[in-house]
């Protein structure tokens, strides 16, 4: 009975701060000529101290620019270390449903190192206010188990344990003074004590994640954490101080190829990962990698699926990340394949041109250079022998290829095509690099990507 009073007692709470939350919204007028107007939230924090005032996104949640601070402080710099792009809920996943007093437990794997931390946490596509009530980081050891000794609390607004974030918005965490070890794996564990309803998300994890009943946030064995999941929720990212020879961050935006479908499961085996690793080995200067790769994405048009579209989300999830310095830019195939769709799930079906997805890429380019970041454009890796491939779409795929290898208007090129196509047919990946739907390399393949990036070209001077 006592139980079912204190979850009675906390749902009523839950209730009148989502309230309050939902009722602080006020509109300002337009930004930049290429943005919409940008509301201004105020995300509740739970405690005696005042709330603090964050932006939020409308729908596209691709016109507003994190307010992270990322001026140097004593000791180092914020970079970001990882992140995941986020996705509206999806069909035949736990985001649809959302969650109510449970324990999510999600781990990510780190790029760079630093002394401290801080996470950032996303509603960005809910479509109610998000309280999380209890936080924490941990290093993971097994499964959902931890390390003994190393839970650390996250907390909001100057040491508050719970935070309630409005439909639209993201908050960040608290800097934790915990050490980060760099290409290590780390467990994030978020109480939801209330129906979220459908859950701001990134579908295609490529890592297990477990959900426990109740606040689960402190238990180190993995005891509870029956249900497995593929899928991030409510995480957008993870940020350290890190040391002056990180000169910054690389961003990875793409589709499944970015985001890693067809390689091993819980084996960090991404392209973006290999970058990492090749990065933190340099005895010199050296960058993090942020992978926001969405499975299905595509240059010019949204979809249930598989998110909104990367000329829209380039401003949130590429420029928005805490001292980015270059963009590699691997994205297109999708556009040039769904006109051969039937599924409802990534509609529309449309039928673009080389040159309309050349624009694309020109819009992202000069968004990039007005923010002073370099940006790299990489070739379309071949398909033939993938449900959607047609002599008119290979074509497209070459149109669109010989633009980014001779038309100058990216800071360099990374010929990702030329390095797993298949010698004796370079229309299709080598067999030895194909996970087996030839569209997606396997682990082998993301690996000969990764090592064909020239890191001179990334952590030389900026744009």
């Amino acid at each position: 009975m006592f139980a079912s009073f204190r979850r009675l007692r906390r749902t009523l709470s839950v209730l009148v701060l989502a309230a309050l939350a939902a009722s602080a919204v006020a509109i300002v007028g337009p930004g930049p000529a290429h943005s919409a107007p940008t509301r201004l939230t105020r995300v509740a924090a739970h405690g005696k101290r005042g709330a603090r005032r964050r932006p939020a996104v409308d729908r596209r949640a691709s016109l507003r620019t994190r307010s992270a601070v990322t001026a140097p402080v004593s000791g180092g710099h914020w970079i970001a270390t990882w992140g995941a792009a986020p996705q509206g809920a999806t069909p035949g996943n736990l985001s649809m449903g959302g969650f109510d007093d449970q324990t999510l437990r999600e781990i990510v794997y780190t790029s760079a190192g630093g002394s401290m931390l801080r996470v950032r946490l996303t509603n960005v596509y809910g479509s109610r206010p998000l309280t999380v009530w209890r936080a924490t980081i941990a290093v993971p050891r097994s499964g959902a188990a931890l390390v003994p000794g190393t839970i650390h609390p996250l907390t909001f607004a100057g040491g508050l344990p719970s935070v309630t974030i409005p439909p639209g918005a993201e908050v960040l965490s608290d800097p934790v003074a915990m050490t980060v070890a760099p290409l290590s794996h780390l467990a994030i564990s978020l109480f939801v004590p209330g129906a979220t309803g459908p859950a701001t998300n990134h579908f295609q994890a490529r890592q297990i994640n477990y959900v426990a009943n109740g606040d689960a946030t402190q238990r180190r064995q993995d005891s509870g954490f029956a249900t497995h999941t593929q899928s991030w929720y409510f995480l957008d990212g993870v940020e350290v101080l890190a040391r002056s020879r990180e000169l910054g961050t690389v961003v990875a935006i793409g589709d499944s190829i970015t985001d890693g479908v067809g390689s091993t499961l819980n084996g960090d085996a991404r392209w973006p990962n290999v970058l990492a690793r090749r990065l933190g080995a340099l005895s010199g200067d050296s960058l993090s990698v942020v992978d926001e790769g969405i499975g299905g994405n595509r240059v010019l048009n949204d979809s249930i699926c598989c998110g909104v579209d990367a000329v829209a989300r380039f401003q949130r999830d590429v420029l928005g990340q805490p001292g980015v310095r270059d963009v590699i830019l691997l994205e297109g195939i999708n556009d040039i394949g769904y006109d051969r769709s039937t599924n409802p799930l990534n509609l529309p079906h449309t039928d673009v041109s080389a040159l309309q997805i050349v624009d694309g890429y020109e819009q992202m380019i000069a968004l990039a250079h007005a923010a002073g970041v370099k940006i790299f454009g990489a070739t379309l890796t071949p398909f033939q022998g993938a449900r959607y491939w047609t002599p008119a779409n290979e074509a497209k795929r070459d149109a669109v290829n010989h633009w980014i290898l001779t038309s100058g208007a990216f800071d360099g090129v990374i010929n990702f095509a030329a390095a797993v196509a298949d010698p004796v047919d370079p229309e299709r990946l080598a067999p030895q690099y194909d996970s087996g739907d030839h569209l997606h390399p396997n682990a082998a393949g993301y690996r000969v990507m990764a090592d064909s990036i020239d890191l001179s070209k990334l952590l030389g001077p900026g744009s």
